[in-house]
């Protein structure tokens, strides 16, 4: 901090970081951060080439869903990153129903998870609310595995179908009342 400014302690009590925060560091902590560090460094390539493989098994299954897009360029996207939206679904539904099936995902961004409202970046990109409501991320790490992702090819085409089948917004979109988008 510059000269002059007063700042408050964050924890009373020691001298450490120059009386603001008292306490000695969690060196065990620190220990294993730089442990695990070292570990990704020394895997990062075989990682990022498993996770780039299930990725895009994943992308090419769920593009066999009808009135699917994948959001986002195919190939220029992180090796564990998937999103793709759906038309005459909703998002919170989907995630129930995967939820109910075991697969965890999340409908936007990890820093909007709290959020119902559509990704603003998809809404940037040009999709409708609608469209961008019914939007899924799915997150793959090194630990995934091939029939893990064949799982969800299994199981969410046949939630798709079956949010579908129920939506007033798809019944309009089939009997041509409103246009598809995707």
């Amino acid at each position: 901090a510059r000269k002059g400014i007063l700042l408050s302690n964050i924890i009373e009590g020691g001298a450490q970081e120059r009386g603001k925060r008292a306490g000695t560091e969690n060196i065990p902590a620190i220990v294993g951060m730089a442990a695990a560090l070292k570990d990704v460094l020394a895997h990062q390539k075989e990682n990022a080439e498993k996770m780039t493989a299930l990725r895009d098994s994943l992308i090419e299954g769920l593009l066999t869903i009808p009135h699917s897009k994948l959001n986002g360029d195919r190939t220029k996207r992180l090796p564990g990153n998937v999103n793709f939206c759906f038309e005459g679904i909703e998002g919170e539904s989907l995630l129930l129903m995967l939820d109910m099936k075991g697969i965890a995902a999340s409908s936007g961004s990890a820093c909007t998870s709290g959020s119902l409202d559509p990704s603003h970046v998809l809404l940037a990109i040009g999709l409708p609310h609608e469209v961008a409501h019914g939007s899924l991320r799915l997150s793959l790490s090194e630990y995934n595995t091939q029939e893990e992702v064949d799982y969800v090819l299994e199981e969410l085409p046949k939630i798709v179908t079956y949010l579908r089948n129920m939506s007033p917004v798809w019944d309009e979109l089939e009997k041509g009342e409103k246009k598809h988008v995707i």
